[in-house]
């Protein structure tokens, strides 16, 4: 079988006629390989400083709640910016669609340097609220002040891959990072341990490394936007931010912003509950997040594919097709995550024993991993059908369902629970919330509220109206 058979480019498939599961399959591989390059910096951040020392282990499990925070506050524009370039794109107008995509690059860049400058002056006195320990907060510390000094680059190439996926290109996002990870794998053990030439810089030279690969990543992307070779095209002239445009990208992009900071609150707080135990249990909670992320990669990249497919579709006209492809998505992502859970309830210690020979962090994180592998699947219906919510424009109800999981029932149950289970508790958590979760989006969803979104800007503007989800 040829690459060409598996990653078909937006030119071979129509998001918006024919069948839905090709082209959703399409749209969506790509991002499960990109999702799964990025996941890859995060992983070999890991595994590298789980060599170096358990310490630097737990402190870089305090610090990745806070750049899921500080990027979290400025994606609300990224999806903005995705969804109108889809539903642009749906209705053939080309124009506009560039526009939506040259604002955003303008707003986002803005957005980055205030975030990341904010971010450097504040990350120790935050993650000293979190419970850092005081061997683990310097190492968390400086991590965080190169991270968040390269904040605009991370940001950035967030920005480009958002744009691309509205207008149906994803396989291009994907090749900038496989070189872009690809690069951070091979510098992260030189700049840690100091090989060859380099100076032994250890958690800061995971920092550097990820900055570093994600800027030259992110200069390749706006050289392909720029020159229009693929995907959306930017244009320089168009890139000065206008107020009144940003006003819509306000509308549409801060109800995602809030999902995103909700959910990124929401696990800084859960951080502040795990701290209250052992480094161990710490670092345990830290790489079953990252093994989470791995094995979610199918539905964050179908409800991303959700997303543009649903936005492509009401630009079209088309909210039936919409419909039936956040359903098909729920369907599918549900099987393919349970037989994931099934797996993972198994393998639970080697899969933790793979960052760290640590034997009580290995015995703690298999705890973890076999209390959430049941719900791993009622993760891809809750995650498809906010897909079909944001790609109407219906950002706010994403949120809404995202942030209540989270605050309302994780956190809730994660606080009483722990105090007479011990870290139990706070797995269990997890357990609950996920169902809850899906069961909430599956209802709202089914309302079927969203069908009357439309972005972009024409006579039917919704998003210039007060929400009312």
């Amino acid at each position: 079988m040829k690459i060409s058979d598996v990653f078909k480019s937006r030119d071979e498939f129509d998001l918006t006629a024919g069948d839905v599961g090709k082209p959703l399959f399409y749209l969506s591989l790509p991002i499960v390989v990109t999702n799964l390059l990025q996941t890859a910096y995060n992983l070999a951040d890991t595994f590298w400083i789980g060599q170096y020392s358990t310490n630097a282990l737990a402190a870089i499990s305090f610090a990745f709640p806070m750049v899921f925070l500080i990027i979290s506050l400025g994606m609300g524009l990224a999806v903005a910016g995705s969804i109108l370039v889809a539903q642009h794109t749906g209705a053939d107008q080309e124009g506009e669609a560039e526009y939506a995509a040259s604002q955003t690059v303008g707003f986002a860049a803005v957005a980055a340097i205030v975030l990341g400058t904010v971010a450097y002056f504040l990350v120790g006195d935050v993650l000293a609220l979190l419970g850092a320990s005081p061997d683990v907060l310097p190492l968390a510390t400086a991590y965080m002040e190169i991270i968040s000094l390269g904040i605009f680059f991370m940001f950035g190439f967030f920005v480009f891959i958002s744009l691309m996926r509205g207008y149906g290109d994803t396989i291009t996002p994907m090749l900038v990072m496989l070189g872009s990870v690809a690069l951070n794998v091979v510098l992260d053990p030189f700049l840690i341990f100091g090989w060859w030439i380099f100076p032994r810089w250890g958690i800061e030279g995971a920092a550097i490394a990820t900055v570093f690969s994600r800027g030259l990543a992110l200069a390749v992307g706006l050289w392909i936007m720029l020159s229009g070779r693929r995907g959306v095209r930017i244009r320089p002239r168009d890139i000065v931010p206008d107020l009144n445009y940003g006003r819509r990208l306000v509308r549409i992009g801060v109800p995602a912003s809030v999902e995103g900071t909700g959910q990124a609150v929401a696990i800084n707080l859960l951080m502040f509950i795990v701290g209250t135990f052992s480094t161990p249990v710490v670092a345990a909670f830290g790489i079953g997040v990252r093994v989470f992320s791995v094995i979610f990669l199918p539905a964050i990249a179908v409800a991303r594919g959700v997303e543009t497919m649903s936005g492509q579709n009401i630009g079209a006209g088309k909210p039936d097709r919409a419909a039936l492809t956040a359903r098909v998505a729920a369907k599918t992502t549900f099987v393919v995550l349970a037989a994931a859970g099934v797996v993972t309830f198994f393998f639970a210690d080697p899969i933790v024993a793979l960052f760290t020979n640590d034997r009580a962090v290995v015995e703690v994180g298999a705890t973890f991993l076999r209390y959430v592998a049941p719900s791993f699947g009622f993760i891809g219906i809750m995650r498809s059908y906010n897909g079909g919510f944001r790609g109407a424009g219906k950002t706010l109800t994403a949120a809404a369902i995202a942030v209540s999981m989270l605050g309302l029932i994780r956190l809730p149950i994660a606080w009483v629970a722990s105090g007479f289970m011990g870290p139990p508790g706070i797995w269990l958590s997890f357990l609950v919330s996920n169902v809850a979760g899906a069961v909430i989006a599956y209802v709202w969803f089914g309302r079927g509220s969203w069908r009357s979104a439309d972005v972009r800007g024409s006579s039917v503007d919704v998003a210039d109206e007060p929400a009312t989800d």
